[in-house]
């Protein structure tokens, strides 16, 4: 059921939510994998692994014999070095993101962006695929910091913009963001033409599924219509 509250600020996840950045990541940890004579995994395993980190990623990807603390401490700095050196080889803007942008900050509407990536990555990849700076913060993760869900980033984020709670879109495409929506308190969406399925976001907590990026924009202006 769609709750009435007034809609005037979307936080977006990155990674299969406004980019599709599967083949990228999955080609580096693969070419990681190579480096160590380990099974390759095809891109449909790395639809299930990502999204919690590049750590979560690596335990993930790993033979259960490689997966003690100190292989996967160095196997992850090999992972992100590789993926620093292919992250645009392949990821694209998904079809329509581009737009709703454009119309959501034409309506006035603040986005901001809160992923998994290290900060620095992400603020790379997001001046890369976003030239045109739309979101008002994007924030990944800084060293020690915590990860989604954990919602203490999305608060930071809403703290410093000094917008009501209540007044907040969260859109994603994995349970990870879901439960970061439901941990902060914000209108939970989830994507469906990402990384996981409408069964995983409903079960943890998405008040919304929505097909297409411009169905952002119809339930923005459903929902605050009703208001």
């Amino acid at each position: 059921m769609i709750s009435a509250m007034k809609i005037t600020a979307v936080m977006f996840d990155l990674d299969g939510t406004l980019l599709n950045t599967l083949e990228d990541l999955g080609d580096a940890m693969n070419a990681t994998l190579r480096g160590l004579d380990a099974p390759e995994h095809a891109y449909d395993f790395y639809r299930i692994a990502v999204g919690d980190g590049a750590r979560a990623l690596v335990l993930r990807s790993l033979p259960e014999g490689m997966r003690d603390d100190e292989s996967i401490d160095r196997v992850t700095c090999t992972m992100r070095q590789n993926y620093s050196e292919n992250w645009n080889v392949k990821t694209h803007v998904y079809d329509g993101a581009n737009q709703l942008i454009e119309t959501l900050a034409k309506r006035g509407i603040v986005m901001t962006v809160l992923s998994n990536k290290p900060d620095s990555a992400l603020q790379d990849c997001v001046r890369h695929f976003f030239p045109s700076d739309p979101f008002a913060a994007v924030r990944g993760v800084v060293p020690d910091g915590p990860l989604k869900p954990d919602p203490a980033a999305a608060f930071a984020i809403i703290e410093e913009l000094g917008i009501p709670v209540d007044e907040w879109m969260y859109v994603g495409d994995t349970n990870t963001d879901m439960q970061t929506a439901v941990a902060a308190g914000l209108f939970a969406v989830g994507c469906t033409w990402g990384f996981r399925d409408r069964e995983e976001l409903l079960a943890n907590g998405a008040e919304a599924i929505i097909d297409r990026p411009v169905e952002v924009l119809e339930l923005i202006e459903r929902k605050n219509a009703a208001i």
